[in-house]
């Protein structure tokens, strides 16, 4: 950083590290204790829409590699677009099965940023559910290298569960890098995955 960006307020940027991602697991250990939340075995990772060859390659490719996987049952990773306009990759697994999970997520990003797309990545997210049928995603910011938990309230009306939020973001300080940026927890109504 130079000495124009210290007097005009710029920042460098945080460089994504996927590997945030393996924190996952055991801050579901965290999360369950204190919250009660678990796993749902759904995932995706949100990008802003690619058209063309390359992203179609780019998504067979992503498709072999998590095809691979011999105890995988039914497709490992469908594409969707949101009433927003952005795409997302979902990957669902068992329930027990966060692990794997997170692998077909970090892959999906490796693949996706490894063949250019990285500066259209935007999130991605692991769903949880409890025994009120309460749903909750952790949200990895791309961007950010970040996590921060979106938890919707059930009916028509997009609202979201605001002191549920801040305790998971208690209860997971330790276990995940929280975003602290209140203003960048971006609700994702209607997200697949969640």
């Amino acid at each position: 950083m130079g000495l124009l960006d210290i007097l005009f307020g710029r920042t460098k940027p945080v460089a994504p590290d996927l590997d945030q991602l393996f924190a996952l697991p055991s801050a579901a250990v965290t999360l369950e204790a204190a919250a009660g939340f678990r796993p749902t075995g759904s995932g995706a990772v949100c990008f802003a829409t690619v058209e063309g060859a390359i992203f179609e390659q780019t998504h067979r490719e992503v498709q072999a590699l998590l095809d691979a996987d011999a105890e995988r049952e039914g497709r490992p990773v469908r594409l969707t677009r949101d009433g927003y306009g952005y795409s997302w990759l979902v990957s669902t697994r068992g329930p027990d099965d966060l692990p794997e999970l997170v692998n077909d997520l970090h892959a999906v990003n490796s693949a996706m940023e490894v063949n250019g797309f990285g500066p259209q990545l935007l999130c991605s997210l692991a769903g949880f559910e409890d025994d009120a049928g309460r749903r909750l995603a952790l949200v990895y910011l791309y961007k950010r290298g970040t996590f921060y938990p979106f938890a919707p309230l059930s009916g028509p009306a997009e609202r979201r569960d605001n002191a549920l939020e801040l305790r998971v973001k208690a209860a997971l300080t330790n276990d995940l890098r929280i975003e602290q940026d209140l203003g960048r927890w971006f609700p994702l109504w209607g997200a697949p995955g969640l």
